[in-house]
């Protein structure tokens, strides 16, 4: 008697989780939201390429940033109903840490510092950035100098008289 009760109770249990699930998962489907913008390399140079993935995006949408045009987001497969897309920085773009704002059927996403770029080096000389050595830098190299051939001098003089001894 009492197999049977248990039983009966879960089996209810049972019933009711079944009937329950497929309306959940369809309430889920139709609110995806984007979620989880990530933005590889997330430190990147002038003209370098930018690889962007969103999930939560099953049909594509749209990437824009202050640091590259608009860029197309192409869904994959995937559990995570994944889009990604490639945008290239552009060469004027300021250093420091942008965001991306992602556009995925009518609802919107933002990474407030999904990456950085990094400003250009000075070429030339060791990116230094006075041209020729400063007055200080010949006294420096002056004063080594000096103190090379004085040392120089007084060793080879001091061998020097070691050897007619």
């Amino acid at each position: 008697m009492r197999n049977s009760r248990a039983l009966a109770a879960t089996a209810a249990a049972v019933a009711a989780l079944g009937l329950a699930a497929p309306t959940a998962a369809a309430r889920d489907g139709m609110n995806i939201n984007p979620s989880n913008i990530v933005a590889l390399p997330s430190v990147i140079a002038r003209g370098g390429q930018l690889t962007i993935t969103v999930d939560g995006c099953p049909s594509g949408g749209t990437a824009t940033s202050d640091a590259f045009r608009p860029t197309p987001l192409t869904p994959i497969n995937g559990a995570n109903r994944t889009a990604r897309g490639t945008a290239t920085i552009d060469r004027e773009a300021r250093p420091g840490s942008h965001p991306i704002t992602v556009n995925c059927n009518g609802r919107t996403l933002t990474n407030p510092a999904a990456f950085s770029v990094i400003g250009g080096v000075r070429g030339g000389l060791g990116g230094s950035s006075s041209s020729g050595a400063t007055p200080t830098d010949m006294a420096i190299g002056g004063g080594l100098v000096a103190a090379a051939v004085i040392g120089g001098g007084v060793f080879w003089l001091r061998r020097r008289s070691e050897k007619h001894i």
